[in-house]
């Protein structure tokens, strides 16, 4: 009971200032009936145009990406990194996202493909199923009629390949070339370009040229024939190589009939290759140029170029400058790079490290999928990540990861639709599953992939500075 005099000054106070004081009754809830209160607890999402991803664990909302849509204001460069220990769903997020572009007009997608099953690459099924012909590179089926790709082919520039044959010869021999062997080259190709026009120059043409070099080069530098033969001598050796060594019949003849560079899908089957070849890189260059010399045209086709296994192009230094240069015209190109790599360290610490911080810090989308605690930490230093990220990384599920596209840090679920399931769920892209794995059971699992995920960011997200996520 308030005393007269209390309630006398409470009413005067209100005449003359007003009310200054509601009071409200105390109200008891739950948790999950109050967390409506606190609604602005997720990060923004990244618009609601371009390619539907899954769902941000946090939030539950519909998380879309598309680098295209996102260019300019959001996003600096269109390139996107993903890393992750195999069998946690990075091939599976590949395809869907490479399926759900295609359904756009004006996409064109180039897939290397480096990893096999059953005889055939993992792109095979997609490519099938969209009636597409994976261009299948084979060091022994090239020799019985097999593809082949023209280092001279007339599709790619007289500049493109010049810069090609010398990206090959750097790659085999393991260093630059010198002035000399550089110009006995160029007068050879010179000269085969010249003279060859009734069929494809090959590569047999430029090892005989330089074998036996024209006068006319060596008199137009004022210098002896043999000089020029002696220049020429190992850079013929490398591509003889190519020609009549271990690596012939891929790229020693005309580039084989029926390729179509057109197709909104491109599959480079590399999967019959020796991961550790020098064979490798050589056809990385070779496809690389003839890319992008290809593609140098108004069309205004938006272009994804999506490699498996990237850490074999960026820990050859030649090919990972030839790549680098491909990512800096990406604005001219309308092209996508995307790198799928399973550590970091397979590429930071690798032969080309510098080329490879080129490449990482062109990249503005970055996805990590689970991996051990140390190579999160390392991750994390390397890309920047905010602490909380970096933490949930280890304890991330199957199908779950990390997104930061240019800052914009979210935990993700991708979602697979019943369509593209039997496309993408091979025992290769997702190796924690079997045939004998219920959807129920699998359904499952995912959400309690996502609880475990949602509550490790309710109890940690709002303790660290660094996060991005207001």
């Amino acid at each position: 009971m308030r005393d007269p005099l209390t309630v006398l000054t409470d009413a005067f106070t209100s005449f003359l200032f007003g009310k200054v004081e509601t009071t409200r009754l105390p109200v008891r809830t739950s948790t999950g009936q109050a967390q409506a209160v606190y609604l602005p607890t997720a990060a923004p999402g990244l618009g609601d145009s371009g390619v539907i991803i899954g769902r941000e664990v946090y939030s539950g909302k519909g998380y879309i990406y598309d680098p295209f849509q996102l260019y300019g204001q959001q996003l600096p460069a269109p390139h996107w990194l993903v890393l992750g220990e195999s069998g946690n769903g990075k091939s599976a997020l590949e395809k869907t996202y490479v399926l759900r572009q295609l359904r756009f007009r004006d996409r064109q997608v180039v897939v290397l493909d480096a990893q096999g099953e059953d005889g055939v690459g993992e792109w095979n099924l997609i490519a099938e199923e969209l009636g597409i012909t994976p261009i299948r590179l084979d060091p022994m089926a090239a020799l019985d009629h097999g593809i082949r790709l023209n280092p001279l082919d007339p599709a790619i520039t007289t500049t493109g390949q010049l810069a090609l044959l010398r990206t090959i010869i750097e790659v085999a021999m393991g260093h630059g070339l010198d002035e000399r062997s550089g110009f006995a080259l160029k007068v050879a190709h010179a000269y085969v370009n010249e003279t060859i026009v009734e069929r494809q120059p090959v590569l047999t043409d430029i090892v005989e040229r330089l074998r036996h070099p024209e006068p006319e080069s060596a008199e137009a530098m004022n210098v002896a024939i043999d000089d020029v033969r002696a220049w020429g001598l190992d850079v013929a050796l490398v591509l003889d190589r190519l020609v009549d060594g271990d690596l012939r019949g891929m790229f020693d003849g005309p580039t084989t009939v029926g390729i179509d560079l057109d197709a909104p899908l491109i599959v480079f089957d590399l999967s019959h290759i020796d991961r550790n070849s020098i064979a490798m890189p050589i056809l990385m260059a070779i496809v690389g140029v003839w890319l992008e010399h290809t593609w140098i045209r108004p069309d205004r086709k938006k272009r994804i170029f999506l490699v498996e296994e990237a850490w074999h192009i960026i820990n050859s230094p030649f090919v990972a400058q030839l790549f680098q240069r491909l990512l800096k015209f990406g604005r001219r190109l309308g092209l996508s790079f995307v790198a799928v790599v399973h550590h970091l360290s397979d590429v930071v610490d690798g032969a080309a490290a510098r080329e490879a911080a080129a490449i990482l810090k062109m990249a503005s989308t970055r996805t990590i999928y689970a991996q051990k605690a140390d190579e999160a930490r390392a991750t994390g230093r390397v890309l920047g990540l905010p602490r909380w990220a970096v933490e949930i990384i280890p304890s991330l599920t199957p199908g779950i990861a990390v997104w930061d596209v240019n800052g914009n840090v979210q935990v993700v679920k991708h979602l697979i639709t019943a369509t593209e399931r039997p496309l993408v769920f091979t025992d290769r892209a997702m190796t924690e599953s079997s045939s004998d794995v219920t959807d129920d059971a699998l359904r499952a699992a995912e959400l309690e992939a996502e609880e475990r995920a949602a509550a490790f960011m309710e109890q940690h997200i709002g303790d660290s500075s660094e996060s991005t996520v207001a």
